[in-house]
């Protein structure tokens, strides 16, 4: 065994994990190679192949590499695991009016349990990913997510649900390089196709990015059971017909068929009801919000206003605010108002660098 412990490298057969796998081995780990299949995507019933993580050429891959640098290579089936509970909570969100982040849920639940499940049978004192962030450990003794040097790459808000014993096993190679830096190793350690393939952002199951289309292939009768709801504005006031609530995010704009003159954005979904509130921008304006399902990492917990730039989408730049506990979790208080709250995605608090802790959005006001 090598002197720096062998670690289990989770191998998508992407850029990313490849080049974090490589480095590892060039490093003098004893590096295992594993890649998960979480889903069958012809099962779905969708227009288009699979693409992504879930495909027999990033098996392949992945597998060459490792073959090609002398460490083993396992394919892992975890679509039982992975449907079960991310895709089912992927739909039970939607049709509670909530927008969920499945890859927030996997990551949380499945993926990172199952490495360390399969790590621990192997032997693997490591597990690592291509993730875009660093971990680091407090001298509270507290394992925590900070962001990875490249802005446009961070993944920190993804990796918010993590537990401790999970971190303190957890390598992230790649969170001090910059995308230009690993597509350039790509090319030098010899594969110039994976250097140029292009980024993936679609969800793993629903590669077509339709994710209308999918719920109404996973929920018989969904489409007839929610046709006919109702637009309305914030008086209550009847605008038209909607084609379902499910279907409609807090926020969105476009696709809405219907014309007032002006834009107009969904600002609030009622599932109770099946209505569809609609308003100007500044309807989409939050204070506060309340999120639950916190998981604590640089600290365990918070004092009341403590103060925190939150993040609640992937691409947001964050806005300051002071955390307060509730009983149902944390209220967040924004400095200047919030645009775009919306319930079932992450918030995700963050001092500096570093990731303070992060939830499940429920409501803003």
């Amino acid at each position: 065994m090598s002197r720096k412990g062998k670690v289990l490298v989770a191998m998508s057969g992407g850029i990313d994990s490849t080049v974090a796998a490589l480095m590892l081995n060039d490093q003098g780990y004893e590096v295992v190679g594993i890649t998960m299949k979480t889903w069958d995507y012809a099962a779905s019933g969708g227009s288009k192949k699979e693409t992504g993580c879930c495909n027999v050429d990033s098996f392949n891959d992945a597998r060459m590499a490792a073959v090609q640098h002398g460490f083993p290579h396992y394919i892992l089936d975890i679509r039982d695991e992975f449907g079960d509970f991310v895709i089912e909570n992927f739909v039970d969100e939607y049709l509670a009016g909530r927008t969920p982040n499945p890859c927030v849920m996997c990551n949380t639940h499945i993926k990172w349990r199952a490495l360390l499940k399969r790590a621990d049978a192997l032997d693997c004192e490591f597990i690592a990913t291509g993730h875009y962030g660093n971990i680091h450990q407090h001298t509270n003794g507290r394992h925590y997510i900070s962001k990875g040097l490249d802005d446009t790459k961070d993944q920190s808000y993804v990796l918010w649900g993590l537990q401790q014993d999970l971190l303190a096993r957890t390598m992230l190679p790649l969170g001090n390089f910059r995308k230009t830096e690993i597509r350039q190793m790509a090319l030098d350690y010899g594969y110039p196709e994976l250097a140029k393939k292009s980024e993936s952002y679609e969800i793993c199951f629903v590669p077509d990015n339709d994710y209308r289309g999918f719920l109404k292939r996973r929920v018989e009768g969904l489409e007839e059971k929610v046709a006919g709801g109702n637009f309305v504005d914030k008086t209550g006031k009847v605008l038209g017909q909607h084609k379902g609530y499910p279907f409609y995010t807090i926020g969105q704009r476009k696709g809405l068929d219907i014309a007032f003159g002006k834009p107009v954005y969904v600002t609030n979904i009622i599932p109770e009801t099946n209505t569809v509130m609609l308003g100007d921008e500044d309807d989409l304006n939050r204070h506060d919000m309340l999120v639950s399902k916190i998981n604590w990492l640089k600290y365990d917990g918070v004092t009341d206003g403590m103060e925190a730039m939150t993040k609640i989408r992937y691409k947001d730049k964050g806005t300051l605010s002071n955390l307060y506990t509730d009983e149902r979790g944390v209220r967040v208080r924004f400095f200047e108002d919030a645009k775009g709250v919306a319930p079932g995605q992450s918030a995700v608090f963050y001092e500096g660098n570093d990731v303070i802790g992060g939830g499940i959005i429920q409501r803003g006001q």
